[in-house]
C-alpha cells in the first residue's frame, strides 16, 4: 500500500481547524488570501461561508467567493489546535489506465494520527471527490463509500466492466494514463469547509495534452444546454461577478426549478484555474428561471468549468472554457455599484 499526505489550501487559506495533506516533497502550498479575525455582527456574532470561512460578513449576505449565503460561525477566523490531513492510499500501489485498483481516504488529525475524525454530511455527501486531468480535459465528480474501517473508499473498475449503479457514484475508471488531480473536498465536525489536492500519476500511454486557448461559454449534455452570460459581458479579476446561466432543452429555454435536485441543489458548479489548479465549487440560486451565480477571480487567466444537474432522472454534466481578464478601474466600478445596487433591493 502508498501512503501520500498532502497539505494544500485552495482559493484561501483556512486558519480554523483547517485540514490539508502533505506533498511527497513535504512542502506546503501557499495560497492568495490570507486569514484575518472575523468581524463581529448582529450583537457579537460572527457569520461566514460554510465553505469558505475566512469570508465574513452580515447576516443576510453572501459569499463573495461561491454566492452561499453566510451563516452564524462565531469560530470563524480564530485558530485552534486542529491540524488535519487526508491520508490517501491505493491498492495496487501502482495505478495502471485500465485496471483495477481501490482508493482509501481516511481523514486524520496531525500528531493524533489514531484517532478517529468524524466528518459532517455536506450537500447529502461526507465527501465530495473532484478528479480532473492535469490539462482539465477530464472531470468527474464523485463520492467515496465510507467503510467499517473509518476509510472512505472508490473502487477504480477495469476496462470492460460496467458500473454496478450508475457513473457518478463510488465508482469510476481511468481508461487514459497521465497526471491527474484529485480534489477532496469535505469538512470536519468541529472544523471549517476543507479542500485538499491529491496528485495522481497513472501510468501507461498517455494521450497528448489538449489546449485551451478559446473561450466556450455554452455546454452541451444530451438534448440540453448551459449559457454562461457574465455581466459586463466578460469575466473579469477585481470584484465579486454577477453570472447567469441559462438552460436549455432542445434550443428552447427553461424554468432551471422544473429540475430535480442534485446532491440538496438545482446544480452544483466547479471552477478550476488552468494553471495553478485553483479550485472553486460554487452552488447557483435560480432568478427569473436561470441559474444565477455569484463569484470572485482573483487572477486572470484560463479556467475550465463545469456545471452539473439533474433532469429527467440522468445525471448531465456540461463543461465551458472560460478566459477571466484583468478588470480595468472602470469595469471593476462598475461591477461594485451592481453589486452594493443589488445588496439595496435586498434590504
Amino acid at each position: 500500500m502508498r501512503k501520500i499526505n498532502y497539505i494544500v489550501m485552495l482559493f484561501s487559506a483556512f486558519a480554523l481547524a483547517s485540514c490539508g495533506s502533505e506533498n511527497q516533497n513535504n512542502k506546503k502550498e501557499e495560497s492568495s488570501h490570507q486569514h484575518t479575525e472575523g468581524e463581529q455582527h448582529n450583537d457579537g456574532h460572527v457569520f461566514a461561508c460554510p465553505m469558505h470561512p475566512e469570508v465574513t460578513g452580515k447576516e443576510e449576505e453572501s459569499c463573495s467567493k461561491c454566492g452561499m449565503k453566510l451563516e452564524h460561525n462565531d469560530n470563524a477566523g480564530k485558530p485552534n489546535n486542529l491540524s488535519c490531513f487526508m491520508e490517501f492510499k491505493t491498492s495496487p500501489e501502482k495505478v495502471e489506465a485500465g485496471k483495477e485498483c481501490t482508493f482509501s481516504f481516511t481523514p486524520k488529525i496531525k500528531g493524533k494520527e489514531n484517532q478517529p475524525v468524524p466528518l459532517d454530511v455536506e450537500h447529502e455527501k461526507k465527501i465530495h471527490l473532484i478528479i480532473v486531468s492535469e490539462d482539465l480535459s477530464y472531470f468527474e465528480h464523485i463520492h467515496p463509500e465510507y467503510k467499517p474501517s473509518g476509510d472512505y473508499e472508490i473502487k477504480v473498475l477495469p476496462k470492460g466492466i460496467e458500473y454496478t449503479d450508475k457513473k457518478g457514484k463510488h465508482e469510476t475508471k481511468f481508461e487514459n494514463a497521465g497526471n491527474y488531480i484529485l480534489f477532496a473536498d469535505y469538512k470536519p465536525t468541529g472544523g471549517n469547509h476543507t479542500v485538499d489536492k491529491i496528485n495522481l500519476t497513472v501510468s501507461g500511454n498517455a494521450p497528448a495534452p489538449k489546449k485551451f486557448t478559446t473561450e466556450k461559454l455554452t455546454g452541451t449534455s444530451d438534448d440540453y444546454s448551459i449559457t454562461l452570460e457574465p455581466e459586463g459581458g466578460k469575466f473579469i479579476t477585481g470584484g465579486l461577478m454577477h453570472i447567469s446561466a441559462v438552460l436549455k432543452n432542445k434550443g428552447k429555454e427553461m424554468d432551471a426549478n422544473s429540475l430535480g435536485d442534485y446532491l440538496g441543489a438545482k446544480a452544483h458548479m466547479v471552477v478550476i484555474g488552468l494553471d495553478e489548479k485553483n479550485y472553486l465549487h460554487v452552488h447557483p440560486n435560480v432568478k427569473n428561471g436561470s441559474f444565477d451565480l455569484h463569484t470572485t477571480f482573483e487572477k486572470s487567466g484560463t479556467y475550465r468549468g463545469w456545471i452539473q444537474f439533474k433532469a429527467e432522472d440522468t445525471l448531465h454534466t456540461v463543461g465551458f472554457v472560460i478566459i477571466v481578464k484583468e478588470g480595468t478601474s472602470e469595469e471593476i466600478a462598475k461591477m461594485k455599484k451592481a453589486g452594493d445596487d443589488m445588496k439595496e433591493m435586498k434590504m
